[in-house]
């Protein structure tokens, strides 16, 4: 059942609007008599479609719609209003309203503009269905197949859709940028910039200049007004990486800019207001930061309302095959040559811990890439730490490592027997092994 959200502040017209809408349509309502109120439900509620009072005390009906356009672009918003005039209803509707009706009005004709506005926000919702039912549409770089990396991809579409604060923690390399990225296209921001700063590659002299501009003359050095990054990314969204290195002076500052939406460049005193959504990363332990002074509990609480964890490489080794191949159909297309990563290889990058995750993953892989002169990757190219196994410590992991590696088997002769239209010739000539070996394999997995 559809559910709308009605705001008035005569409370007698509120309780015949309900009814008239719950026995003509079959609507939930939820009521609430100032703009303030409407506001809080927004917060924490999502509806179908809302319908407000134009002038109300405190907090107007274009509050409730520029908040609503901001939160959720694609529910309809109807106006009602006794100081109905051409220039409000035009006023309400370049800023984004569905429709605007005057009071006194028509019960049927009030039914008949809410059944549009419901059928629009059902087809909204379809769209946006259709969009986000392929998580990989916004995310084509975040690969794996496992139940931790499907539910960070399932995360990521119902976060994005709203603008609270995500902080992404993981490991150095797991791919922290990506998520935030993909954060972003799923969302309403998508059109706009997307800026990325890491807050541990600036010296802390500069990083407070780089995040909000300077004025002319600020400091040594500042020969012209440059505009921040919080000023570029306007609209869209700042991706605060590696928080965890910011200074604490500057942490206040952020919190502020966080609450207010609004700071001063440095050296100056004008107040920039901005719209932004900030995502933040770190590969540290904050909570832990927090208790031993070098970060700020209000800020981290700021920014960790939703936590998203990316687990190391090494704890889902079932990607490994395939993000090297991945990586290798990247390589492929750059350089304009197959290479065939051989299953020696495979198992080497299945058995290896990779303390630099997915990242010293794709180096090394390109690394051997280049210096590979045939068709195949050559094992004698792996790094000493691979070619040593030096993660496989019991009998356990080994079996873990076998039953990985011959998935990863399997699921290569399947792709290759596909590429080449199921001859088995090529087939055989491309994985490097007989075709009598290939017929042994096809039988011992059963394909």
């Amino acid at each position: 059942m559809q559910t709308i959200l009605i705001t008035d502040d005569d409370r007698n017209l509120l309780k015949i609007l309900r009814d008239i809408l719950e026995r003509g349509l079959d609507v939930d309502t939820v009521a609430a008599s100032n703009a303030e109120d409407a506001l809080s439900m927004l917060e924490s509620q999502v509806f179908d479609l809302i319908i407000t009072d134009l002038k109300m005390p405190g907090k107007s009906g274009m509050d409730v719609l520029a908040f609503s356009l901001k939160k959720y672009p694609s529910i309809p918003v109807i106006m009602v209003s006794a100081f109905g005039s051409i220039e409000a209803a035009v006023n309400a509707m370049k800023r984004g309203a569905y429709d605007f009706i005057t009071k006194p009005f028509d019960p049927d004709e009030l039914l008949q503009v809410v059944r549009k506005a419901l059928s629009e926000s059902n087809k909204n919702k379809e769209l946006l269905s259709s969009y986000f039912d392929d998580a990989r549409s916004f995310a084509p770089d975040i690969v794996g197949k496992t139940p931790v990396i499907t539910q960070i991809l399932e995360t990521v579409k119902r976060v994005a859709r709203a603008d609270s604060g995500v902080l992404i923690s993981g490991e150095t390399g797991v791919g922290k940028e990506l998520i935030a990225r993909a954060i972003h296209l799923a969302g309403p921001r998508r059109t706009k910039p997307f800026i990325k700063i890491n807050c541990a590659a600036i010296p802390d002299a500069l990083l407070e200049s780089d995040l909000f501009g300077h004025e002319k003359g600020a400091f040594t050095g500042a020969a012209m007004t440059k505009p921040g990054r919080f000023e570029l990314a306007n609209g869209g969204t700042i991706f605060l990486d590696e928080i965890g290195e910011m200074p604490l002076g500057l942490q206040a500052k952020l919190l502020a800019v966080i609450q207010d939406r609004a700071f001063e460049r440095v050296g100056g005193v004008k107040t920039i207001r901005v719209d932004v959504r900030i995502i933040a990363a770190t590969n540290k332990d904050l909570a832990t930061a927090c208790r031993d002074g070098s970060f700020r509990s209000d800020l981290f609480y700021r920014l960790n309302v939703v936590p998203l964890f990316i687990p190391p490489l090494r704890e889902r080794r079932e990607d490994v095959v395939s993000l090297a191949e991945y990586f290798s159909d990247r390589l492929d297309a750059r350089y304009r040559r197959k290479v065939v990563i051989p299953q020696e290889v495979l198992n080497a990058f299945i058995s290896y811990d990779w303390p630099g995750n997915i990242r010293e993953l794709e180096n090394v892989i390109e690394r051997m890439f280049v210096l590979s002169d045939g068709a195949t990757l050559d094992p004698s190219l792996l790094p000493g730490e691979l070619r040593s196994g030096i993660t496989a410590k019991d009998s356990s992991f080994r079996s873990q490592t076998e039953a990985v590696a011959r998935s990863a088997e399997k699921q290569m002769i399947v792709n290759t027997l596909n590429s080449t239209d199921q001859n088995r010739t090529k087939t055989a000539k491309i994985l490097g092994i007989s075709r009598r070996t290939l017929q042994n394999k096809i039988k011992e997995f059963g394909l």
